[in-house]
């Protein structure tokens, strides 16, 4: 199985559709399809922040209605979901931007990406399990004694990573750097903390290069363990790019 890992994408349709060009898929029927039968699997966060989040929606969802990938769903992605639902939520950190393309769209096109996304989501599991579970994708990670179970903890940490519950200065969540301790022997890739260059440690890669905030999106090829990245359109926001000491 050949997989190419596509990081957070944030609504940045054009770098995607540059990433996909760049690993070698073709969009002659509208939709990034591989010569040589390679599939896209999406670590989670398609849309917020970014300029077109609905078209992102709207391509994935063909992709993974046709077979064409594999997609799990990040924090803002539970976010989406949980507004379409009419929940209870803050129209904050990015939901803002989508909020705002679904009301500049007709009514019609609202209620698709709606029944959509919803049922991407619906039918999404926690995390993916790939290739004979030699290969994991968990949008904030996931610890090697997580692997197999979905239960609420686990839900937690694949969401939001290993956090604290503690907030730094510029407000962003304090996270544990779980991958530091990993010992497993699956290849966990996984994105959710923007860091300047895909971080490789252990058996992790965090492919979160940040695409929304100027940085680069990325994409992890497997079995080759490569990665393949576009320079993103988007203003350079140094400040939103984690590091690791």
């Amino acid at each position: 199985m050949k997989i190419d890992v596509i990081g957070d994408i944030h609504g940045c349709y054009i770098e995607f559709e540059q990433l996909t060009k760049k690993l070698g898929y073709t969009w002659d029927t509208g939709l990034p399809v591989h010569p040589e039968g390679r599939m896209l699997a999406f670590v989670g966060d398609l849309t917020d922040r970014g300029p077109q989040s609905l078209k992102v929606i709207e391509t994935v969802c063909q992709l993974i209605s046709n077979n064409l990938g594999f997609y799990t769903p990040g924090n803002h992605c539970n976010k989406l979901y949980r507004y379409f639902l009419g929940r209870k939520v803050q129209i904050t950190h990015g939901l803002e931007t989508t909020v705002a393309e679904l009301e500049n769209t007709r009514a019609a096109t609202r209620n698709k990406i709606k029944t959509l996304f919803i049922s991407l989501y619906e039918n999404a599991p926690l995390y993916l399990s790939l290739d004979d579970n030699r290969l994991i994708v968990a949008h904030a990670g996931i610890k090697q004694g997580f692997i197999g179970r979905s239960d609420k903890q686990v839900k937690t940490f694949v969401l939001y990573g290993d956090i604290t519950g503690e907030k730094h200065p510029n407000g962003m969540p304090v996270r544990r750097d779980w991958a530091m301790s990993y010992e497993g022997e699956h290849i966990i890739v996984y994105g959710h903390t923007p860091v300047q260059k895909v971080r490789h440690v252990n058996n992790t890669w965090n492919i979160d290069t940040g695409c929304v905030f100027g940085g680069k999106l990325s994409a992890f090829r497997y079995p080759e363990k490569e990665v393949v990245s576009v320079v993103s359109s988007m203003p350079y926001q140094e400040e939103k790019f984690h590091e690791f000491s």
